[in-house]
């Protein structure tokens, strides 16, 4: 295992990563909330953490990956005050809670696969950890951080003392910043108090999703199920947590509250945070129409491995700008690469080569790179160098832009293997030259082989006709 640095939001310091039992990293990132699309601000999350996941693996760690499928209990605007997120998506669909889920949740997976994430190890879904949440539950009540109320099982902030250490808000700045909210609960004794167990009562009384609890029929908070299934997969203290950072301030904190308070240990030793994807420098909304996904991608003829090439050229933690025009250059810069890799794949098939002294520091410092907190700004840069330098013997470029590739996840190694389509404006030059050849007009013949390779291409002659192979 090499040395690997990440920044620690809730120290806020970079941090020789230490997992508790190397080379195994446990690993949880927050997964979609199945009541509509998954677009690209989601994109850029799921991408980050599998640059991550590939670079742990890269570095010669073991990952136990888990991410949450979220398909009950996320309200509107993450606080205990809004609507269910499912129940509102069953009804601007006109579809049952379930099947709203199961439609998301495959387009979810799809978009995963177009992008190449590797799937993690386990994908639980809330609906099916019900009885998880439930013990977490009770043993939160017994100790006396939980309180119950006509309405709902809340979690006593004030009696975890470290609340707010993740944000680094004290409890008295988010209980004032809190009062701002209308909370419907009047039996709740902090207002920064948050669910454990709605009850079907109330708003909640048609609430289409519940279970029997001690606390009488109903549905889970948001914040139980994450606690719930990170912790049945992989254990009472994690290596690391991810997430967005619109989830530090309350989803987050309130994971870090429940899990500490019901076990008695530390939750997260390495907790990660990606910045927002902007849309033309502006938030993205439905409202502004500039909420797209995978098939608004494909549309306009960008291959959603090229996105990934994008989201590398800016460090995950900051806030990066989508516009059509960048993407659309990088997907160009993407297929300059694919043919690249294509041409030097079939220039050195089957030869061996031993490194030469520039080759290794190339190497060494896109390592360098992509261990110091990810920094795959500064990797990507040294990846455009040795994919130019003309120094370098065929052999030793394409092993290190392949190399390269097991951090990107361009799926290189497969497009290159690929029988690649000929042009048509190839085949067409092929035969006008066939025909010259065979009207002594050699001269003219030669000019289109010329034409064609400049290309990329190459023409050869067989008995009986001819064969185009890439050049």
């Amino acid at each position: 295992m090499k040395k690997f640095y990440l920044y620690d939001t809730l120290t806020r310091k970079k941090r020789l990563f230490k997992p508790l039992n190397p080379p195994l990293v446990t690993f949880y990132s927050c997964g979609p909330t199945v009541y509509d699309y998954t677009h690209i601000g989601h994109m850029r999350t799921f991408v980050n953490n599998d640059f991550l996941k590939r670079t742990l693996l890269f570095l010669g760690y073991k990952v136990k990956h888990v991410m949450n499928i979220t398909d009950v209990g996320h309200l509107t605007g993450d606080s205990d005050a809004g609507e269910d997120k499912l129940e509102k998506g069953a009804r601007q669909n006109k579809k049952t809670v379930w099947e709203v889920a199961e439609f998301y949740t495959k387009f979810f997976l799809r978009t995963l696969n177009e992008l190449n994430i590797i799937k993690p190890d386990y994908l639980p879904r809330a609906t099916d950890h019900i009885k998880e949440m439930i013990e977490i539950d009770k043993i939160l009540f017994k100790k006396g951080f939980a309180y119950d109320t006509k309405e709902a099982l809340y979690f006593d902030v004030s009696r975890f003392k470290d609340y707010g250490k993740l944000s680094h808000q004290p409890l008295e700045e988010k209980i004032t910043a809190a009062r701002e909210e209308v909370y419907q609960d009047p039996n709740k004794r902090n207002p920064a108090d948050f669910s454990l167990w709605f009850k079907r009562v109330g708003r909640f009384k048609n609430h289409t999703m519940h279970w029997n609890s001690p606390w009488g029929d109903g549905f889970p908070g948001w914040h139980i199920e994450c606690t719930a299934m990170s912790t049945k997969y992989l254990g009472k203290t994690l290596d690391i947590h991810s997430g967005g950072v619109e989830h530090i301030p309350v989803h987050h904190e309130n994971e870090i509250a429940q899990a500490e308070a019901a076990f008695g240990q530390k939750f997260v030793r390495y907790w990660v945070h990606f910045q927002h994807l902007l849309v033309n420098g502006k938030k993205m909304s439905k409202s502004l129409k500039n909420f797209y996904t995978i098939d608004d991608l494909e549309k306009k003829g960008i291959n959603p491995l090229s996105l990934r090439l994008f989201f590398a050229q800016t460090h995950y933690q900051q806030a990066q700008n989508f516009t059509w025009e960048a993407v659309k250059a990088t997907n160009i810069a993407y297929k300059k690469i694919v043919e690249r890799v294509r041409k030097l794949y079939h220039t050195t098939k089957g030869k061996r080569f031993i490194k030469s002294p520039k080759a290794k520091e190339y190497e060494k410092k896109f390592v360098k790179r992509i261990s110091d907190n990810l920094d795959l700004p500064n990797a990507l840069a040294s990846f455009w160098k040795f994919y130019r330098d003309k120094e370098l013997i065929d052999e030793e470029r394409l092993a290190l832009i392949l190399e390269a590739d097991k951090i990107f996840g361009l799926n290189l190694e497969a497009e290159m293997k690929k029988e690649e389509k000929i042009p048509e404006e190839i085949i067409v030059l092929a035969k006008e030259r066939e025909k010259m050849r065979k009207e002594k007009r050699f001269e003219e013949a030669d000019n289109i082989r010329k034409r064609v390779e400049k290309q990329g291409w190459v023409i050869e002659d067989k008995k009986g006709g001819f064969e185009i192979k890439r050049r």
